[in-house]
């Protein structure tokens, strides 16, 4: 697009993608050494999401002007316009970016759980603090930050906050084995209502249907799955 906006929610779920796939992945990704180079681009993601959890109940979802930065064709280091940066806040809350980037930093934590101890407990602390804020003070994101409406949208307003909380909810139980995090995340996918149309960086219920059947081998999971995957294979 020609811009360097930072899009917290998309960028978010492609964060938690990208340590889903090192986890799945590892042995493949070592033997071909490309391992530390998905840590190194995981971390990269996770450093700045650390960086703009400043308070446990504030997250800066956004940085830079949609517009604005569209219409620079250019170099960063060549950019001179106000680049605005929005919050999160518990006034101005955004549930399902605050689950989605606590998803990404709890999968991080994992990933990094074996050779960097310090840094995945530095991450599965701003992952906690996350899904509290998000969970506690509900709201849609892209109402928060109006900017966002125009590209990233949350286009099932505050019913499409659930999948993003089941999704962090899942992704803590498996950094953590704590089963509060196990039945929240089970609370939350109880809200899904059909078939989703698609796992994409606006709606999460694929891919946890995926993840809990990985962490509990529960049917309900699995038939899920196999529900979905049918469903875009004879309507796709």
């Amino acid at each position: 697009a020609g811009d360097y906006v930072k899009f917290g929610f998309p960028m978010a779920s492609t964060l938690t993608i990208l340590a889903y796939g090192a986890l799945e992945f590892s042995e493949t990704y070592n033997r071909i050494g490309e391992l530390e180079h998905i840590k190194d681009t995981v971390k990269h993601g996770t450093d700045y999401f650390m960086k703009a959890h400043p308070q446990p109940n504030v997250l800066y979802g956004q940085v830079g002007h949609g517009a604005t930065d569209h219409a620079f064709w250019g170099r960063p280091e060549d950019m001179t316009m106000d680049r605005p940066a929005y919050k999160l806040t518990t006034s101005k809350p955004g549930s399902e970016l605050a689950g989605e980037t606590a998803a990404a930093l709890a999968a991080a934590s994992i990933l990094f759980a074996d050779t960097n101890p310090t840094y995945s407990a530095e991450c599965l602390k701003h992952a906690k603090e996350l899904y509290n804020f998000g969970d506690k003070y509900r709201g849609v994101y892209s109402d928060s930050i109006p900017d966002a409406k125009k590209y990233y949208k949350n286009y099932h307003g505050i019913n499409g906050v659930e999948d993003e909380l089941a999704w962090a909810a899942a992704w803590l139980y498996y950094a953590t084995k704590d089963t509060t995090y196990l039945n929240a995340a089970k609370s939350h996918y109880s809200k899904k209502s059909g078939i989703p149309f698609e796992f994409s960086w606006d709606d999460k219920y694929a891919g946890v249907s995926v993840l809990m059947y990985k962490l509990t081998k529960e049917d309900k999971f699995k038939t899920d799955t196999e529900a979905f995957c049918d469903a875009n294979i004879n309507n796709g």
